[in-house]
């Protein structure tokens, strides 16, 4: 699956501390690599950001799905990004 990131998403991911960047990305590599990727997400109910999402920790990673592409929309801290 192609995994395509907003300018915004890759801004915050690139604003986190090296570690956390690493640990987000191979957690994405996981879990885009398995042929169901969206049985580790769960579908957003009311949100303007993406239809799915990922918890990585404290962070949660907002995305829409769009035929074999995954559209990474929001990225951040789980008390921020509902905001």
């Amino acid at each position: 699956m192609n995994v395509i990131f907003a300018p915004g998403a890759l801004k915050s991911l690139e604003k986190l501390d090296t570690a956390t960047q690493k640990r987000i990305v191979a957690k994405l590599e996981f879990y885009f690599a398995q042929k169901n990727p969206l049985q580790y997400a769960e579908k957003m109910k009311d949100s303007k950001y993406g239809d799915w999402r990922f918890r990585i920790g404290d962070y949660r990673v907002l995305f829409d799905i769009e035929k074999d592409t995954a559209n990474i929309l929001k990225l951040g801290d789980r008390k921020e990004i509902y905001k």
